[in-house]
């Protein structure tokens, strides 16, 4: 059925269905459990972020971003560079969605890092794998709907997030520097008034991430509250301060973020179902004994954990990947003393990467669509941002404290 296009909800919705009617409990009980989902507090801070994203994505804040930033960092080494991958890490964790990067930013970055020198090769590489750089950052969706599911504090998620995130980006950061190419500092870089002039037309949108963090750790609201805020703040600030989202647009714009999020929620409300039919078969408990008779090792199991996740965040997008493969790796892992913040984030990052890993890294199809070049020419472009997230990645997954130390700390 999923062959033939059938949607994943469906597929879902049907298996559980079958399974509880199989061992003769009343199918209702599929209903019920999907009821139960509108019980859940978190659940409320998704649609809002999202809606926010969308907005942020219709107006002028690319634009605005990439111009401050090259102010602010085109003086590095390899300037443009590091402007388009903060920019993208930023973005994506707002939007939550690595296609929308591609797509409202890389046709104004892909010009400008070919007419900058940059290799047309890197420029393809780098716009692509960053795609999806800022889905560890909050408010990223994909760590809310981790938490949603695994049942963990999305303040914690938030928290453990940073510091692997900067790592990532850190190293990109460096590669993008020794590769770029040298800076003409003849001019004297950017003025102190275009400098002010830049922060005079983003000032409206810095405050965005203080706003989400420093309302969080600071104690003046919970995660679903840090999302009001935010969809209030962002629709106040783009409609009616900068006045790039015409009134009359705000029903469309609402709509497709709606629809978004309506195909999250009917796939994960579905998931629930399933997901409850095999802890009362005990299918997880079953499915640790048996790996557990071949792996001892829990550093063994990560290993393999993250190879199954790379494949898995290759041919799924990351929603689908994370309602339909958390609920049986939860138990699993945390038979073998993995702690699930930290699992949350392995889970991120191998589904962020899985996002450039050819053949089928849906990036790649995306930016082959969005720039008109072959998709063979995008694995090649790839290849060294992949292996330095791929490093970074082992780091994450077997260096806990990266992820735990500020929730330690702080959470």
């Amino acid at each position: 059925m999923a062959l033939l296009g059938t949607p994943l909800f469906i597929i879902i919705s049907g298996l559980a269905l079958l399974s509880f009617y199989s061992v003769g409990i009343d199918i209702s009980v599929v209903i019920i459990e999907m009821s139960r989902l509108a019980d859940t507090p978190l659940l409320v801070s998704l649609p809002l972020f999202i809606f926010a994203g969308t907005l942020l994505s219709e107006s002028g804040t690319p634009r605005r971003m990439l111009n401050l930033s090259r102010l602010l960092l085109g003086w590095m080494p390899g300037g443009l560079a590091v402007v388009a991958l903060v920019v993208c890490a930023v973005f994506t964790a707002f939007t939550g969605a690595s296609g929308v990067t591609i797509f409202a930013l890389g046709g104004l970055l892909f010009p400008s890092l070919v007419k900058d020198g940059y290799s047309e090769k890197f420029s393809l590489g780098l716009i692509t794998s960053s795609g999806s750089l800022g889905l560890l950052f909050p408010p990223s969706l994909p760590l809310i709907l981790y938490g949603v599911i695994a049942e963990e504090r999305i303040d914690q998620l938030f928290l453990a997030g940073i510091v692997p995130g900067l790592l990532m980006l850190a190293l990109l950061v460096g590669f993008s520097m020794r590769k770029g190419p040298q800076v003409d500092r003849s001019s004297g870089g950017p003025s102190r008034a275009e400098i002010l002039a830049g922060l005079r037309e983003a000032v409206w949108e810095l405050p965005l991430p203080v706003i989400v963090l420093g309302g969080i750790y600071g104690g003046i609201f919970v995660a679903g509250e840090a999302a009001a805020v935010t969809a209030l703040y962002v629709l106040v600030v783009e409609v009616f301060i900068y006045r790039d989202i015409a009134f009359s647009r705000l029903p469309a714009i609402m709509v497709q973020s709606m629809m978004f999020f309506g195909g999250i929620l009917v796939i994960l409300a579905a998931s629930m179902a399933s997901t409850n039919f095999l802890v009362d078969r005990e299918v997880p408990m079953h499915l640790f004994e048996f790996i557990q008779h071949y792996i001892s090792s829990k550093y063994t199991f990560l290993l393999l954990l993250n190879i199954f996740l790379l494949v898995v965040g290759s041919m799924l997008d990351i929603f689908s990947a994370l309602v339909l493969v958390v609920p049986l790796i939860v138990p699993i892992a945390e038979g073998y003393g993995v702690n699930l913040i930290h699992l949350g984030i392995i889970f991120l990052t191998n589904l962020q990467i899985g996002y450039c890993t050819p053949p089928v890294g849906l990036n790649l199809f995306l930016a082959s669509y969005r720039f008109e070049k072959p998709v063979v020419e995008l694995y090649a472009a790839t290849l060294p941002f992949l292996a330095l997230q791929m490093a970074s990645l082992a780091l994450i997954t077997y260096l806990p404290f990266l992820s735990l130390f500020l929730v330690r700390l702080w959470g």
